[in-house]
């Protein structure tokens, strides 16, 4: 069989409206993530299984949704592409929930194919997360791309170059200063080693809750990370990004017309929708909702278009 042969394949019905491209957004770090990208309409991913390596591609055909797997984890990647693609996502009450803020209902409105993927993948998701802790996008994107290309391999499949990501027990063994030539300082080089090193440990975990208890539980990493995480994990609906630079001036400003807002300020406007607080952030992120760069110093103009 060649490269370009797919080992697996599976065919899934997702619900009427479905929006595959915006649901995976998240999943991919930018536009040329090593391990995870969106190209002519197909979602691809990468992840190591115990069978090896694999790919996974899914895109559209027609009503449903074909997942073709690649390489020696092909049956293992393509048995979870359900959950990679958040066809196991529970909307359920959102509707409802959704009610309780005019600028909520509209977006539910009109995003209703939006899912919530859940790789299951935890130390890949970490390591990104970790690099984005307190730095810029770009920043973060070199550290994490570099990091991926030098202790990851090349990923099978079709669509080159995918790498798939490192080992956790390589990056736990290397000395803090390995990441400095990536822009990484030494706080956040010995939060990933320590990270690392608990992998195994984090990957067991049942649920959310219990991972978000064990991830804040190490050194470095705090309630953001741990939210970062477990939303693209284990595909948590409530997940909060609390200590975010962005998104409590945006949540503010879609809800109650505050150009600017603390985390106190982001969790009070949030609590209406308990439960599906994270779907509520991503659906405004979908939207491309921004509050003012320079709020304070700017009259507030009327959010009636959000």
């Amino acid at each position: 069989m060649s490269p370009a042969d797919p080992a697996a394949t599976r065919t899934l019905r997702p619900p009427e409206q479905y929006d595959l491209l915006g649901t995976v957004a998240p999943l991919a770090m930018g536009a040329h993530d090593p391990c995870a990208r969106i190209a002519a309409g197909t979602f691809w991913w990468t992840a190591r299984t115990p069978d090896g390596p694999g790919t996974l591609s899914l895109h559209r055909q027609g009503g449903e949704l074909l997942a073709q797997g690649y390489g020696p984890g092909a049956a293992a990647v393509v048995a979870v592409a359900d959950r990679i693609a958040g066809l196991h996502d529970d909307v359920t009450g959102f509707t409802e929930l959704a009610t309780a803020h005019p600028v909520v209902h509209r977006l539910a409105r009109a995003h209703p194919g939006l899912r919530m993927p859940a790789t299951g993948e935890l130390f890949p998701r970490l390591l990104r997360a970790v690099f984005e802790q307190k730095v810029t996008g770009k920043e973060a994107y070199r550290a994490y791309a570099a990091t991926v290309r030098r202790f990851g391999e090349p990923a099978p499949g079709p669509l080159q170059p995918l790498w798939v990501p490192p080992e956790p027990a390589v990056i736990a063994a290397q000395p803090y200063w390995v990441f400095h030539p990536f822009g990484v300082e030494q706080r956040r080089a010995e939060t990933l080693r320590r990270a690392a090193a608990e992998a195994g440990r984090l990957a067991r975990c049942a649920d959310a809750t219990e991972a978000t208890r064990r991830l804040v539980a190490i050194r470095g990493i705090g309630a953001w990370t741990a939210a970062e995480v477990v939303r693209i994990v284990h595909g948590d609906p409530d997940a909060v990004s609390v200590g975010d630079f962005h998104i409590p001036n945006m949540v503010a400003w879609a809800l109650a017309g505050e150009a600017r807002a603390d985390d106190a300020r982001l969790l009070e406007l949030l609590e209406p929708f308990r439960g599906h607080r994270g779907r509520v952030c991503r659906l405004l992120l979908a939207e491309g909702v921004q509050a003012p760069k320079f709020g304070p110093r700017m009259p507030l103009r009327s959010f009636a278009r959000y």
